[in-house]
């Protein structure tokens, strides 16, 4: 079982974003997570090329690669796992596609989701939004601070932050202990994803002393 790095960044598909160049920044910084999300209208054939693409690049890395939603094309693309949201399938039956050793996350906002997600399987609870964010809609209110605190109190398994996630905010997360931060935004919109991810890496940095 890979262990989960504590910087984890969320791809960004959306038109005119450079994916795979965001993803070698952040490896770069020291990130150890990279979950690939296909926007809806992606095909499963650019994501199956993307996904292959970000694979490489993790292997080389020594990162973890996992696939949101699409479990067939993290098991097609050999990727270390996937997430599973909400309206995504259960976690068990995601767990009974994916097998015992791959890496499954889970979506949970509140303690009772977060047990059951982990009774279900999951490997890790994605929490959150801790704020408001604008890469994907539709999502519930944010949380804060005392949401993340609740879900990390209830559970085992580490809680990664995700939802508005800044530099300055994955501290007060690091604080209120979630294992991991989930970035999105923050470094695919960033002028300069590099400066971003070394933003992020000096915070963490910081939180492990």
């Amino acid at each position: 079982m890979h262990t989960l790095g504590r910087l984890h960044l969320i791809t960004d598909t959306r038109p005119g974003r450079d994916v795979p160049g965001v993803v070698g920044h952040a490896l770069a910084a020291g990130f150890g997570v990279v979950q690939v999300r296909p926007e809806d209208t992606v095909t499963d054939r650019e994501a199956y090329d993307l996904t292959l693409r970000i694979v490489a690049l993790c292997r080389a890395a020594g990162a973890v690669c996992l696939v949101n939603d699409r479990l067939h094309i993290a098991l097609a693309a050999g990727a270390d796992g996937a997430h599973v949201g909400a309206d995504d399938l259960p976690v068990s039956a995601a767990r009974r596609i994916l097998g015992p050793a791959a890496i499954l996350g889970a979506t949970a906002r509140d303690p009772a989701s977060a047990r059951r997600a982990v009774l279900d399987g999951a490997t890790y609870l994605g929490v959150g939004p801790a704020w408001a964010t604008t890469t994907k809609t539709g999502l519930p209110p944010a949380i804060g601070l005392p949401g993340v605190r609740a879900v990390v109190e209830a559970v085992d398994v580490p809680v990664i932050a995700i939802g508005g996630v800044t530099p300055s905010r994955a501290a007060e997360l690091f604080a209120v202990g979630a294992h991991a931060v989930a970035v999105v935004g923050a470094m695919s919109g960033a002028p300069d994803p590099a400066a971003a991810a070394a933003e992020f890496a000096a915070v963490l940095a910081g939180a492990s002393r």
